[in-house]
C-alpha cells in the first residue's frame, strides 16, 4: 500500500557499500513490503527513490523524521 508522507528530519539511505545519502526534506511517497520500504520523491525535474530496511523506516517514523499523512498510519 502506498502512503503519502513528509520527510521533516534527517533520513538517510545507502547505495550498495557507498556512504549514507540524505533524502531531501519535503513530500514523499512510501510503499511498505514485509522487508523494506521504498521512499520516492520528486525534486524539481528529477525523481528519486530509495529502499530502506523496514526497521530503519519504523525508527524514522517513531522519531518523527518521517511523518505519514493522517489516516494512513498503520
Amino acid at each position: 500500500m502506498r502512503k503519502q508522507a513528509r520527510i521533516v528530519g534527517v533520513v538517510e539511505y545507502r547505495e550498495g557499500d557507498g556512504p549514507n545519502i540524505t533524502i531531501r526534506k519535503g513530500p514523499c511517497e512510501v510503499e511498505e513490503s514485509s522487508l523494506d520500504v521504498t521512499i520516492s520523491w520528486t525534486d524539481a525535474d528529477s525523481h528519486g527513490a530509495a529502499a530502506i530496511p523496514l526497521g530503519d523506516y519504523k525508527r524514522y517514523v517513531a522519531s518523527k523524521a518521517i511523518q505519514v499523512d493522517a489516516g494512513q498510519v498503520g
